[in-house]
């Protein structure tokens, strides 16, 4: 949020100005905008590095000619698949949420796949996209996020189990009468 600070503006404006109620189900998963912003979220940076899979017959790699045998493991790069500009449209390198609503929400369905595909992809990616939803939603009721500067953002991340923000650093600013409530 604090580096695009036009998509916590309209992130804000979904939810309107009713600051201090808890939402419920129904209206949380009525923004749409929302889930836009974590589908892109995830796209732009995978929260795992990608999924390793074993190959079931012998098959061959199109552009390199590289012979691949049964039995051989390979690694599939979430990030390279969801910054491949062959499957989207919108240009896969700008961080733009608009884009699972328009020309990029019809994308091929393995070019996005923070959590896996197929039968073994992650069993608990609702409930996490779920908690994400709310835990976004409560702090977007009460603060707002700034860019804390290129003396603390020194950018990059680290890619371990999970991918990590090697510095980071936001300014927050409290909403209204948040402390009153």
């Amino acid at each position: 949020m604090s580096k695009h600070p036009r998509v916590q503006a309209k992130l804000k404006a979904e939810l309107g100005d009713d600051k201090h109620n808890l939402m419920t189900l129904e209206q949380i998963e009525s923004l749409t905008y929302l889930d836009c912003v974590i589908q892109e979220l995830l796209r732009f940076l995978p929260p795992i590095p990608g999924a390793t899979r074993a190959l079931t017959m012998d098959d061959r790699l199109p552009a390199s000619g590289v012979q691949l045998h049964r039995g051989d493991e390979i690694f599939i790069l979430a990030h390279n698949l969801a910054r491949d500009k062959r499957y989207w449209k919108i240009d896969p390198d700008l961080f733009y949420p608009e884009r699972f609503q328009n020309e990029d929400k019809d994308h091929h369905p393995y070019a996005l796949i923070p959590f896996g595909g197929g039968h073994r992809q992650c069993i608990g990616q609702d409930f996490a996209r779920f908690e994400l939803k709310t835990i976004i939603v409560r702090l977007m009721q009460h603060v707002t996020f700034g860019d804390g500067g290129p003396e603390v953002n020194t950018g990059g991340y680290i890619q371990k189990l999970t991918t990590i923000p090697k510095n980071i650093g936001v300014t927050i600013t409290f909403d209204g009468d948040y402390c009153s409530a």
